[in-house]
């Protein structure tokens, strides 16, 4: 199938493509779409896919045959492989009955494909702003807009840091596991990632951001990839969030990124910085069950 531009455009109000996640707006057109459909059931990754970095395989893919397409609605299911498997239903849709019919098919594909969870995704565009308190925000870091500002702090990187603090970092990728660290460290241990920017204090690890990497988009813009970002619960509240950031922001920049996306949980401390050095809000991402 093909999806209609002229059907579909109207109902992305956030620029997000299924199995791909957020992109730059100048890059949103019918052909990423197009593109999930080609590779789909391959396990092979687009070549602008940003979790190209960490697997061999794609675990998600769209489920072609049970696309809804038309006219104020198009809803896209997809399958993620991974663990007892989900099925995601991406509504895109004006039409009063989009989040039931995709709460209908997401539950309908997840007995058909054996999987253990049912989700649909719906997009907020950024007009939702002061009236939106869940989800995910997406936001836009542009680098063509000015100089970024500096750290604020004295930082490192991981490969300039001592032995003690090496060492000291692999219990910080342990506290901070459920930012991702520990999965992070274990490739900084395979020389498999980019640089990782570290805060120190009193002779410990205080955060971290990393790894600073920049790959081209879709049409081949350089873009800033996404970064696991933490702080020690003993050690924010003294700027050392902000200056990491600061930090990864000036890297991009003077490496040659056009822009970063992010996606930060709405209210939440990395979401609150981001608004503060005035990243752009492209819209809101939000992931409910199916029911």
């Amino acid at each position: 199938m093909r999806f209609r531009w002229d059907w579909l455009r109207p109902v992305v109000t956030a620029p997000y493509v299924p199995t791909i996640g957020p992109v730059h707006p100048s890059v949103l057109t019918d052909d990423l779409f197009a593109d999930t459909l080609r590779a789909a059931g391959s396990r092979r990754f687009l070549p602008y896919d940003k979790d190209l970095r960490w697997s061999d395989t794609k675990d998600e893919s769209v489920l072609t045959d049970a696309v809804v397409h038309g006219r104020g609605e198009t809803l896209i299911p997809t399958h993620l492989a991974r663990g007892a498997g989900t099925i995601k239903v991406y509504a895109y849709g004006v039409e009063p009955g989009s989040h039931i019919a995709a709460a209908d098919l997401a539950q309908k594909l997840a007995a058909d494909h054996g999987a253990n969870r049912a989700r649909v995704v719906r997009f907020l565009g950024p007009e939702y702003a002061t009236r939106f308190a869940q989800g995910t925000r997406i936001q836009l870091k542009d680098f063509s807009t000015g100089a970024c500002p500096p750290p604020g702090h004295p930082l490192t990187t991981f490969t300039d840091l001592p032995a003690e603090l090496r060492q000291d970092f692999t219990g910080f990728a342990e506290e901070m596991a459920n930012d991702g660290f520990a999965f992070l460290h274990s490739r900084m241990q395979a020389g498999a990632v980019g640089p990782v920017l570290v805060a120190v204090t009193g002779g410990r690890v205080a955060g971290a951001i990393g790894p600073m990497e920049i790959r081209p988009d879709a049409i081949g813009q350089p873009q800033l990839m996404p970064q696991y970002f933490g702080v020690r619960s003993e050690h924010r509240g003294y700027g050392f969030g902000r200056a990491l950031w600061r930090a990864a922001m000036r890297w991009g920049q003077e490496n040659g990124a056009e822009y970063q996306l992010l996606q930060t949980e709405v209210g939440g401390v990395s979401d609150t910085l981001c608004q503060a050095e005035g990243l752009k809000s492209l819209g809101f991402v939000v992931t409910t069950p199916a029911r």
